[in-house]
């Protein structure tokens, strides 16, 4: 691994690790491109844009290179990812298990994308993974990753995996072989995952990769209004749910929301309906945490997101507390106990985090 320093907020240093390839490995990943291969690419569980913008945009590519791909996704996406290009192709193993598990097992390449360790697929899917003896292939900007990869591209300071793509196609020397749709992909991943440029991951090469993607003729007011401005008014009654549940911690500058099975139901609610609701908390003045906690009767789990400002780990949270990981501002967790038995030992957690909370952030 590399060691890479991060100076952050002036007072506070970040440190992530990442692993590049190097020359031999981008070599041999070239001589093994260079003919026709059946190729799978993995995206992971309850995939957002930059999964599978960057699922789609290596899709497109591959095709370019006479490549028998196709991507399997554990579940669906959220309706606000149907326009992507050839989303409708994509394999979703939920519903079809038979035909992902095959194509899988014949794949000779299969490509991880926006996860780096296989329980992120769910237990299912990742019992498939687990059994191929095939070359897997690892490209993912998440902490710590797991050692399942011949090939890793693993890089925790990059805004998505998205740009990744990027980056790895300038490392195969064919920059030349992205096209619009290639670049629509990308860029719905990129314009995702940084909160439309704004996170503090977002760098000058990502607008400078954005600005490319501009140059081949993508609709980028066309792409954020599709995944950010579409709402449906079950949507926005569940928001105000959700806002009517926020409770405020001032003491240890936390802000968490609930949304139960019931209210769920009771607004009709999609893949995708929640998406963005943790930021409301986190944009209380003064708030450096927020979490959502969603029931999830199905799965028999709350599944959580956490969101940070400065030198906060949530992360750390998440692996330490709650099943889960992520990057340092963004991650997710879960639990198997009740919604309030989960709230319950949320709450008396956050106290041992007091110190760090206080010192996580200056404006």
């Amino acid at each position: 691994m590399t060691k890479i320093k991060h100076l952050k907020y002036t007072k506070y240093e970040i440190i992530v690790y990442s692993q590049m390839m190097n020359n031999l490995e981008i070599k041999q990943l070239k001589e093994l491109l260079s003919t026709s291969k059946k190729i799978a690419i993995v995206s992971h569980r309850n995939p957002d844009g930059d999964a599978y913008g960057s699922s789609l945009a290596l899709y497109h590519y591959l095709l370019k290179l006479k490549h028998k791909v196709t991507v399997v996704s554990p579940n669906d996406c959220p309706s606000f990812l149907k326009w992507l290009p050839k989303q409708e192709d994509i394999i979703v193993f939920e519903d079809n298990t038979e035909k992902g598990k095959e194509v899988l097992e014949e794949a000779e390449i299969v490509f991880t994308l926006d996860f780096n360790a296989l329980h992120r697929v769910g237990q299912q899917m990742q019992s498939v993974l687990e059994t191929l003896n095939t070359t897997f292939v690892m490209i993912d900007h998440h902490e710590q990753p797991d050692d399942y990869a011949k090939y890793m591209y693993s890089d925790p300071s990059k805004a998505s995996t998205s740009e990744m793509i990027y980056h790895f196609l300038e490392m195969l020397g064919d920059l030349a072989n992205l096209d619009k749709t290639i670049a629509t992909c990308m860029y719905t991943g990129i314009v995702t995952d940084t909160g439309s440029f704004k996170y503090s991951a977002t760098t000058k090469a990502t607008h400078m990769i954005a600005a490319s993607l501009i140059d081949l003729g993508i609709d980028h007011t066309k792409i954020h209004n599709s995944i950010f401005d579409t709402n449906s008014f079950n949507r926005l009654q569940l928001l105000g749910i959700a806002l009517s549940n926020l409770k405020v911690l001032y003491d240890y500058k936390t802000a968490y929301i609930t949304i139960s099975q019931q209210e769920l139901n009771s607004h009709n609610f999609k893949k995708g309906d929640t998406e963005g609701f943790v930021n409301y908390g986190l944009s209380i003045k003064g708030i450096v945490f927020a979490v959502i906690f969603i029931e999830d009767q199905k799965q028999g789990i709350i599944k959580m997101s956490l969101r940070s400002k400065g030198s906060f780990s949530v992360n750390d949270f998440a692996r330490n507390h709650f099943n889960g990981g992520g990057h340092l501002n963004a991650a997710g967790g879960r639990s198997e106990v009740s919604l309030t038995s989960t709230v319950k030992q949320f709450l008396e957690i956050i106290p041992n985090y007091k110190k760090d909370l206080e010192n996580s952030y200056e404006v």
